[in-house]
């Protein structure tokens, strides 16, 4: 029998668990929908039924990516996109719950390792990989490191401000590309479920996102922005066409124009092949990034 870690991926719309080998493959998954009531154990028991279902006997670490913010290693967690839990101690607690070794991460960080190790950002010293799906975030590594930043939240990369005075973020802020062009903002504008938005407003959320990126690449010469998520991925060809237009007629300083629109090289797969990477990193496997 392979050796195996066990991932999670929590999100404000499903939580995921599935197994991941020391190769980067996805054996099995399972996921659940988010509670959406205010009760914090209700999430915790959701991620609890998601890790049972993915029937994770004999792994070795438990590797978990989730929304933020976040303090630094996962302490206490607080996702924008889920009610139920602010200052929740998700660490101690899946320490609590399952005999195994954990790390806690913010979901795109997670991505971003997995990305490195097995997919578009691999061989790619300095990239960002991000997710377009309920919200919009983000992980950074470059040179060769993943960013972590003071408290672990490095990478933010939706709450770029791009509408000035703008729609209201759940951050608080105005005009944040969570606010403007995640799949909540679009289905709020549109009134109908993102993945049904008319092609003006997915060109819309693509030049928008664009323009964001265009400070970000600008500020930390990236070769590389990988993209996915279920808003992105489902939207296709035209988003990310729209998106490396809105990057390269906002920045025009030469170094970024060689800076390539990708959508991620794990697909739908890759926040838990991620989540998995840390929980092998954690044990001392080399996952490419450090």
């Amino acid at each position: 029998m392979s050796e195996t870690v066990l991932a999670v991926d929590v999100g404000g719309t499903k939580i995921a668990a599935g197994v991941v080998d020391r190769d980067g493959n996805l054996l099995r998954s399972a996921s659940v929908p988010t509670p959406r009531q205010d009760d914090p154990e209700a999430v915790f028991t959701a991620l609890l039924g998601a890790v049972r279902r993915a029937e994770p006997a004999g792994a070795l670490a438990l590797g978990v990516g989730c929304a933020g913010p976040m303090t630094a290693g996962g302490e206490t967690v607080s996702p924008l996109n889920i009610a139920g839990w602010r200052g929740f101690p998700l660490l101690s607690r899946l320490q609590k719950s399952l005999d195994l070794p954990v790390v806690v991460d913010g979901d795109a960080k997670a991505l971003a390792v997995g990305e490195g190790w097995k997919g578009a950002g691999a061989g790619v010293a300095s990239f960002l990989a991000m997710v377009v799906s309920t919200g919009v975030g983000g992980g950074l590594v470059v040179d060769g490191r993943l960013l972590h930043g003071a408290d672990g939240n490095a990478g933010h990369v939706g709450h770029v401000v791009v509408v000035p005075d703008g729609a209201v973020c759940g951050c608080g802020g105005r005009g944040c590309l969570e606010a403007e062009m995640s799949g909540t903002a679009i289905a709020r504008r549109t009134g109908a479920p993102a993945q049904k938005a008319p092609l003006p407003e997915v060109l819309r959320a693509g030049k928008l996102l664009g323009q964001g990126l265009a400070s970000v690449v600008n500020l930390l010469d990236l070769e590389l922005v990988a993209i996915g998520g279920s808003v992105a991925l489902g939207y296709g060809g035209p988003f990310f066409s729209a998106v490396s237009r809105g990057l390269h007629t906002t920045s025009r300083l030469g170094f970024t124009q060689d800076c390539r629109i990708e959508p991620v090289g794990l697909g739908a797969d890759g926040p838990l092949i991620g989540a998995g990477a840390l929980a092998w990193q954690q044990l001392g496997h080399d996952v490419g990034t450090r």
